[in-house]
């Protein structure tokens, strides 16, 4: 992806293409984050593995069904060695859980209406202006017991 600049063709950055994704999922613009991503791009979650941009942009379209409000935000970009390669993020996911959201196992978690505030973090690689590779890090624990779950205790 470049942009054009007074006739001159820029090559984006990651940081910048990693941003317009955190704008765009904010904006819930499926479509316009679906096109951040190259067409073999893969997306590597603590739910799971998504290949390809269908199946990143059904990823987050269940993620905005699961919460409707949900809003990314930056509190650290981290330097990297090449920024026109990588970037990364620390941030806070929020949002209200407001329709089903899959569990581990495969079953849905239906609406609890709990709010949210998961810290999170992630690093993008791309090639060519679009992101090849995302990998996103949040501790499920914090997500799920905030979502009113619980770990069964084991009694020795």
């Amino acid at each position: 992806m470049t942009l054009a600049s007074g006739g001159a063709k820029m090559m984006i950055t990651a940081r910048e293409l990693k941003d317009r994704v955190i704008g765009a999922l904010n904006d819930h613009d499926l479509e316009a984050t679906k096109q951040c991503f190259a067409p073999d791009a893969v997306y590597v979650g603590p739910v799971g593995t998504a290949e390809g941009r269908e199946q990143i942009g059904w990823y987050f379209e269940h993620l905005l069904e699961a919460f409707p409000d949900l809003q990314l935000t930056p509190w650290c970009k981290v330097p990297v060695c090449d920024p026109a390669v990588s970037a990364v993020s620390e941030y806070v996911m929020t949002g209200t859980h407001l329709g089903p959201f899959l569990l581990p196992g495969g079953s849905a978690l239906k609406a609890t209406g709990r709010r949210i505030a998961v810290r999170a973090a992630g690093m993008c690689t791309i090639e060519n202006g679009l992101i090849i590779s995302d990998r996103e890090y949040y501790d499920q624990l914090e997500l799920l017991s905030q979502l009113g779950l619980r770990v069964p205790e084991v009694v020795a």
